[in-house]
Order: C-alpha cells, then structure tokens, then sequence
C-alpha cells in the first residue's frame, strides 16, 4: 500500500520560506516521477513541478520557475520542495504526487498525499 505523507506547511509572511517534505512509504520511489501539486480554495488542483527518478529532470510551472526548488533524496523515500520568496498567491494545500508506472516522462499521477497547508500572509 502506497502512502505519501506531506510536511512542512505552515504560516509565513510574504517574501518568506518553506521547505515541504513527501516522505513515501510502501513503494521505492527511485525508479520513479514525482511531483508537487497545489488547490487554492475554488481552483483546480494544477501540477507546480516535477522530478525524474534520477533527478536529472525538472519541470517547473511559470507560477514558481525560480522561485521552488524541488528536489529528492531516493534513499530517505522523500521528495522536497524548497519555498521562496512566497508570495500572497502561493496560498493553497499542496499534494505530492507518485504515478503508477516506473520511468515515465512525463507523468500521470496515481498517488497522492493528504496534503499540507501554506498560508502566505501581506
């Protein structure tokens, strides 16, 4: 049984930091895709970044390209991503993500996580 946990969430002022973590647990995640998502409140739930099961790939949406960082430690079985500069409009959960199928890019997702919280306040 897969399960993702996300931690690292929390309350930060504009222009402040987070590091969110996905820790991975029934399944080996270095043969595989990763990848953060996040939901603001009326929105759909859109991919922010991606990783390969190397990390030699990264996919980065507009909305974060410089500013988040992901990045993976396949021997812990976690994936990270590093928040900066956060702004206003970076307020949502956030869901790490793992596909079903191994060394595929790009990436459905099968798995998800139950989420975590940012809150970026003015």
């Amino acid at each position: 049984q897969v399960q993702l946990v996300e931690s690292g969430g929390g309350l930060v002022q504009t222009g402040g930091s987070l590091r969110l973590s996905c820790a991975a647990s029934g399944r080996t995640i270095s043969r595989y895709v990763m990848g953060w998502f996040r939901q603001a409140p009326g929105k759909e739930r859109d991919l922010l970044t991606a990783i390969s099961w190397s990390g030699a790939r990264t996919y980065y949406a507009d909305s974060v390209k410089g500013r988040f960082t992901i990045s993976r430690d396949n021997a812990k079985n976690t994936m990270y991503l590093q928040m900066n500069s956060l702004k206003p409009e970076d307020t949502a959960v956030y869901y790490c993500a793992l596909p079903a199928s191994p060394l595929t890019w790009p990436s459905t997702y099968d798995y998800w996580g139950q989420g975590t919280q940012v809150t970026v306040s003015s």
